[in-house]
């Protein structure tokens, strides 16, 4: 099995560490010619996790998305999902033909407002059998650093799945699988945008028992859309003994894929949608904050369209309309986190 990544950013460097340190050779895009030369030269990627050293040999790296995908059975999505569109819209309809795509966006396409999943079936008939997930919790920082981390991987078909999720088994990475593709992603989608709102809540200098409760509410928040949108039955409390392979028949929304990766969200220090909503809480304006990271915050985009999913889905989500409410109608965030106070329980 040959792995393709689309991607050179901070979390598809951690992907790249992660397969060639298991000793896998990768295909690997970077759409700048000048950085795929510094790399060959320093033997690490020139803009996100220096730290992390490759052996040059087990890479193939090149500046043609269509030849990575045709040279890998797996083709490792690890784009901002606000450029996704921009990166593969422009590809052959066939292209993925006889391709298994594994996720790593952990945002919506903004423009589409739809999962990747579903724009890949629009647009490249891809079928979901052949889609797969990967999600945290994992910061690439800590990847990078070979900090003990879990992901799980979503799919369908339960024997391909694991044998991708074998792939990238190290002795700094666990791995997980379940079925549960939609709950994943939206679940990834959804703990950013209630990353932004600890960081408001954080940057109006709300103390940390507050922002507990926040994250508490936040999660109940979560598994309440989940559930009203069909994904799965959420079951707080309930939890299946796993087998050796790491794999729970029924997973929870406790586990770690869920409320593991808000947590970490939530509270870590490298957590760019956390740094994001922090910035926002101490008066810059969502401009100013997005040049001053000059990164991008998935959560940003996503609480408009998660605004706009639930339009129909009809969750109870007041945390998530307000992080929607300070980016996008531009609510003043002391008067915006006063009303979410009567909200929470």
């Amino acid at each position: 099995m040959t792995f393709g990544i689309i991607g050179s950013g901070s979390w598809g460097t951690a992907i790249a560490k992660i397969l060639t340190d298991n000793g896998q050779h990768i295909y690997w895009w970077n759409r700048h010619e000048a950085a795929i030369q510094q790399f060959i030269e320093q033997a690490h990627n020139p803009q996100y996790l220096s730290s992390a050293k490759f052996n040059m040999q087990q890479l193939t790296l090149s500046s043609s998305v269509l030849d990575v995908i045709q040279h890998a059975d797996v083709i490792v999505i690890a784009v901002p999902s606000a450029y996704v569109t921009e990166v593969i819209s422009l590809l052959p309809r066939d292209v993925f033909v006889g391709k298994k795509i594994l996720s790593a966006v952990k945002g919506i396409l903004p423009e589409q407002n739809m999962l990747l999943n579903d724009y890949l079936s629009q647009h490249f008939d891809v079928q979901l059998e052949n889609y797969f997930a990967v999600m945290g919790p994992c910061h690439a920082e800590e990847v990078a650093a070979e900090k003990l981390s879990y992901l799980t991987f979503s799919g369908i078909d339960k024997p391909t799945t694991k044998l991708i999720a074998s792939h990238f088994k190290t002795r700094y990475i666990r791995t997980i699988t379940n079925k549960d593709i939609y709950g994943v992603q939206y679940a990834a989608v959804l703990k950013n945008i209630y990353a932004l709102g600890a960081g408001i809540a954080h940057g109006l200098d709300y103390g940390d028992n507050f922002l507990s409760v926040l994250i508490a509410n936040s999660a109940d928040e979560m598994a309440d859309f989940l559930r009203k949108a069909g994904i799965i039955n959420a079951e707080i409390g309930y939890l299946e003994k796993r087998n050796q392979e790491q794999e729970a028949a029924h997973q929870n929304y406790s586990a770690s894929v869920y409320m593991g990766d808000l947590l970490v969200t939530c509270y870590s220090l490298y957590s760019r949608n956390r740094l994001f909503g922090n910035m926002i809480g101490k008066g810059y304006s969502v401009k100013n904050a997005q040049l001053e990271m000059n990164m991008v915050a998935e959560g940003y985009n996503a609480s408009k369209c998660m605004f706009m999913i639930n339009a129909n889905i009809k969750a109870d989500m007041p945390i998530a309309e307000t992080v929607f409410k300070i980016l996008w109608e531009k609510q003043n965030p002391v008067d915006a986190f006063k009303l979410v106070e009567e909200h929470l329980i």
